[in-house]
């Protein structure tokens, strides 16, 4: 079997694709280093600087003006798809810390997209099941609980439009998704993965971008 592309991301080719996508912003870049700043044991769980860029183009792609969003943190990928949606578009962000999202909200803020995100503080399980249940969501994007994704998905999937998209975050799951003995997070991301390419309903592809990220159309 071939193994296709062997480059490997050094610290300065990264730094190289970083300098060839849309820049962040001023409140983008001041919202990272805040997380690493005040959270640096968790600052992990912040999306990838790239991802950003990522999902404001995702969101112009497809049109996206109703998103829903599985896991705020400090707000990154929240604050980069909501600047990408029209005026009139809603995000409804699910989260279950008050202090993280704290700092979510003060981002928002600044770049003038607060009224634009509905933060719902939750378990998401509870605000997923609460919403309409006809098709109505244009783009999900999913980054947290991984032991509880398959939940999450069955959820969204139902409530996607037709061409909708769900983008999954941590789908590589730092490599640990090879281990046949993996347990926790791990072992989630493994059935998560296996349970999104058996599905008919979508389309999916998963991509080697950061900790690795799944991308699923709905037929």
């Amino acid at each position: 079997m071939t193994k296709g592309n062997s480059t490997k991301i050094t610290d300065e080719l990264y730094q190289y694709m970083l300098a060839h996508n849309p820049p962040l912003d001023e409140v983008q870049r001041g919202l990272v280093a805040t997380t690493y700043e005040v959270f640096p044991e968790s600052a992990g769980m912040q999306s990838a600087e790239e991802q950003g860029p990522l999902l404001a183009f995702l969101v112009r792609l497809t049109g996206a003006r109703h998103i829903v969003e599985i896991g705020t943190f400090t707000g990154f990928s929240s604050l980069s798809m909501a600047q990408a949606m029209p005026a009139d578009g809603r995000l409804i962000a699910c989260d279950i810390s008050e202090e993280w999202t704290a700092y979510a909200r003060e981002a928002w803020a600044k770049a003038g997209v607060a009224d634009r995100i509905d933060l719902r503080i939750a378990p998401a399980l509870e605000t997923l099941r609460a919403m309409p249940a006809e098709p109505h969501i244009d783009m999900a994007y999913m980054d947290a609980d991984k032991q509880s994704q398959i939940a999450y998905w069955e959820e969204l999937v139902p409530r996607l439009r037709p061409g909708g998209l769900l983008v999954t975050d941590n789908t590589l799951y730092h490599g640990q998704v090879l281990d046949p003995a993996a347990t926790g997070g791990a072992a989630g991301v493994q059935a998560y993965n296996d349970h999104v390419v058996a599905d008919p309903r979508m389309e999916s592809v998963l991509l080697g971008i950061s900790d690795g990220i799944t991308l699923s159309r709905k037929r």
